[in-house]
């Protein structure tokens, strides 16, 4: 009898222990010292899961950084290339707006003082390796333009530019590949110099963000803001008078480069022979957004 009672006992030992241990295909059904869990498989969860972490960040400001290269040039080295003014104080006034009013912090910023090719060459070398695609890049230009008829290509000049020589002439295509290589969400550029028209192949003229503004940021970007078409502009520049005049007395937090042109656009024209351009850099990944300028808190 006791043989027998102890071989019924391991029996049942064995029953208890294989039940604890039921797994299902359809629901993944495991027991531990008999107290049963149900783990339920959601792919649809799982997936939502996966795209929100995939989700690019579309609020303004909320987590990009703000960058921009300022470039002002008075002086050049050579002496058939005529000396400006004004192009050096007039990117102060745009670094002191931006800095001051605007979400730009003074870390993210570089300023060249009479740059020449290569310490252009180099800033937007620098800007392509630390600018994300969540990031807004602006580049201002205030300095010498040349139209080259003949080959249809328009340059900046530096300040090592010589007259007799295109060594050292900055070209809109070579423009149009780094904003190419610079893989930010919204770049803009502003140039205050003769023929600064001609970086457009062709022109056309944040939670509590407004939904046009969400929408515009959005969307990638690619766009300029010129003094002028394919014409010669002053050295005493009405277009960036106008410009930061408009950025100094706004009170909207979120302005759109479209705004802010559309502020100043027929002051300028009103008081000078140029007529300032606004449209999309072509070719460079432009999706229909807008650079959105944000108010400091």
């Amino acid at each position: 009898m006791k043989k027998l009672f102890l071989i019924i006992s391991l029996s049942i030992l064995q029953i208890v222990n294989l039940s604890s241990q039921i797994v299902s295909s359809s629901k993944a059904s495991i027991k531990f010292s008999n107290k049963k869990k149900t783990l339920i498989s959601t792919p649809a969860v799982a997936d939502q899961t996966v795209n929100k972490t995939e989700e690019t960040e579309t609020v303004p400001g909320s987590t990009s950084k703000y960058y921009a290269l300022l470039i002002g040039i008075n002086n050049y080295s050579d002496q058939f290339i005529n000396e400006l003014d004004r192009p050096i104080k007039d990117a102060e006034l745009f670094y002191e707006v931006i800095t001051s009013k605007y979400t730009f912090e003074k870390d993210n910023i570089k300023f060249l003082r009479n740059a020449t090719m290569a310490e252009m060459v180099d800033a937007l070398d620098y800007f392509a390796k630390i600018v994300r695609p969540t990031d807004n890049f602006l580049i201002f230009y205030a300095g010498h333009g040349v139209w080259d008829a003949a080959s249809n290509i328009g340059f900046w000049l530096p300040s090592d530019a010589s007259k007799n020589s295109k060594l050292a002439w900055f070209r809109n295509s070579t423009l149009r590949d780094y904003l190419l290589e610079i893989k930010s969400k919204h770049t803009l550029l502003i140039s205050d110099a003769c023929f600064g028209g001609s970086i457009f192949k062709t022109r056309s003229a944040f939670t509590d963000a407004p939904l046009s503004i969400n929408k515009l940021y959005e969307l990638p970007s690619r766009k300029a803001m010129t003094s002028g078409t394919l014409t010669e502009v002053p050295d005493q520049s009405v277009f960036l008078k106008y410009m930061i005049d408009r950025m100094q007395n706004n009170f909207e937090k979120y302005l759109s480069a479209e705004q802010l042109f559309s502020k100043f656009r027929m002051a300028v024209i009103n008081n000078s022979k140029v007529i300032p351009q606004y449209g999309v850099i072509q070719e460079v990944g432009d999706e229909g957004g807008d650079f959105i300028f944000i108010l400091k808190e």
